[in-house]
């Protein structure tokens, strides 16, 4: 089976389309192409539904095997639907709050990187909160308000943020796009996917972004 098309690479505001189903396992569905993000990077996969023959279930996670192929994992999935047309539907609102954390997330290491030569070393994202992790020498907590003062002016200055893709030769010879201390950004295809907030930064990322920086709302740090 082919690997799926990940229509969020090229739109990744994509929260509706259509689909084939080319495999059901079980519980489990395969698409030859989704908007559900599947998870990567610290981001969890997206939850929504899919509607096939006029029944609508809910997906409450997305896996991705080691062909590329990612699996809607269902609440409940016919093997009658194989070739049928599925139309989904990603909830928005939980597409949002993870977009909007994972774009502060991009502002965050960039800075942290410009200023303070500090590397990712881990991240997890969720819909009320995001963590970042740092291999950063000399790190205090006195830093924090450095740092949400610098991310905060990034955030009103109203920064376009765009995503378009660079063959893998491209992408390894420009170190800067790499942001992470051991794990590379996903390979799909030969490309590598990169997420640039103009006047700001470019780097390899496969998730979802707003796209703007206004809508990311203020950024504090919690706890460190």
């Amino acid at each position: 089976m082919k690997s799926t098309k990940r229509l969020y690479w090229e739109d990744d505001h994509t929260l509706t389309a259509s689909g084939v189903v080319m495999c059901v396992r079980e519980r489990s569905v395969a698409l030859d192409q989704t908007c559900f993000y599947g998870g990567g990077g610290g981001q969890p996969p997206d939850h929504g539904t899919l509607s096939v023959q006029n029944v609508t279930v809910k997906v409450s996670d997305v896996l991705t095997d080691t062909d590329g192929v990612l699996w809607h994992c269902c609440e409940s999935a016919d093997p009658g639907w194989v070739g049928e047309t599925a139309i989904m539907c990603v909830n928005e609102v939980r597409r949002s709050a993870l977009s909007r954390y994972h774009t502060v997330l991009h502002l965050v290491n960039t800075i942290a990187l410009r200023d303070y030569s500090a590397l990712i070393t881990g991240a997890q994202i969720d819909v009320e909160y995001a963590r970042i992790d740092f291999k950063w020498e000399g790190f205090s907590a006195s830093l924090c308000s450095d740092i949400e003062e610098k991310v905060n002016a990034e955030v009103t200055a109203n920064r376009r943020i765009q995503a378009y893709s660079l063959s893998e030769e491209e992408f390894s010879a420009r170190p800067e796009l790499l942001r992470t201390l051991e794990v590379r950004p996903p390979v799909i295809g030969g490309r590598v996917r990169v997420v640039e907030i103009q006047g700001f930064d470019a780097q390899g990322c496969g998730g979802t972004h707003v796209e703007n920086t206004s809508e990311i709302g203020k950024m504090s740090v919690e706890r460190t």
